[in-house]
């Protein structure tokens, strides 16, 4: 019987554990994400078996675990029946997608929307910026560091900054009338709240000692990290490009991606994250079972 509830995070480590077994890229296969999205976008968990299964807004993350796959899926359909809907999986990756395909054929209809595509990039490009792709990024960067900068790894001492250089940026861009702007607050608000707690590792710049950007996020398998936060001021040029080539650097050197999830269909945050240069795309696919 599934029994989904509010994400707690003492579930961190079972979750983790079994977040692991499937090696999805996706970045809302990490617990960091879930948990700080958890009160934007209604997220309640479940365990079922060795599975870990996540709730959106009624809808499902394809779940991730081991075992048998096709129960935990008719476990979900008689669950979503007994809420007197269909299943639906908002959000699965290419190999959910495909093993549903296989499995259930013309019962189920999918869909593909490049808005919630994650940008995966190659460690060694964010981690150095060389050629001539990145030419205007490095000339951002020479502007930086024209100041008297420092960076810093977040840790228990200055995470209060990050908090800093958030509520100003919140300032900057309060007029912006983007209404999931005090979301995208409430998750940033929670991530530095619980930094420790989630193991998540971050990155803070500062200029003349004042804290002008951080960053943070955690793995999501053994090759790829996700960035989940990457704030910035705008009272300095490249201080967005110099952030997170110091950070990569300095932290992800384990990992052969960096995923900096998706544009949500912004325009200019798909400029900006097309401007990278992404290595690929980790696609998503939309399953809603037809009866």
């Amino acid at each position: 019987m599934l029994e989904f509830r509010e994400i707690r995070i003492e579930d961190r480590d079972r979750a983790k554990k079994l977040l692991s077994l499937s090696g999805y890229r996706g970045c809302e296969y990490t617990f960091g994400n879930n948990f700080i999205w958890s009160e934007p976008f209604n997220i309640k968990v479940a365990f079922y078996k060795d599975f870990y299964i996540v709730s959106s807004e009624g809808e499902f993350f394809y779940p991730s675990g081991k075992g048998n796959f096709k129960e935990i899926v008719e476990e979900l359909r008689n669950y979503s029946r007994s809420q007197g809907c269909r299943l639906c999986f908002g959000s699965s990756p290419k190999s959910g997608m495909e093993y549903l395909k296989e499995t259930y054929g013309d019962g189920v209809e999918i869909y593909s929307n490049p808005d919630f595509f994650d940008y995966c990039y190659n460690y060694d490009d964010l981690s150095t910026l060389v050629g001539k792709k990145y030419h205007s990024k490095r000339n951002f960067i020479n502007r930086f560091i024209q100041n008297d900068w420092s960076y810093e790894d977040i840790s228990d001492e200055n995470v209060k900054e990050c908090e800093t250089v958030l509520e100003k940026w919140k300032d900057e861009n309060s007029g912006s009338g983007d209404p999931s702007l005090e979301q995208e607050l409430t998750a940033c608000k929670k991530g530095l709240e619980y930094f420790g707690e989630l193991g998540f590792i971050g990155g803070l710049l500062k200029v003349e000692g004042n804290p002008v950007a951080f960053t943070f996020g955690e793995g999501i398998n053994g090759d790829t990290f996700d960035v989940h936060v990457e704030k910035a001021l705008s009272d300095y040029d490249g201080t967005y490009p110099m952030i997170n080539r110091e950070f990569v650097s300095r932290r992800c050197s384990d990992y052969k991606y960096i995923n900096r999830e998706e544009d949500v269909g912004e325009e200019n945050l798909r400029k900006a994250k097309l401007s990278y240069h992404p290595a690929f795309m980790e696609e998503k696919f939309r399953i809603i079972f037809k009866d």
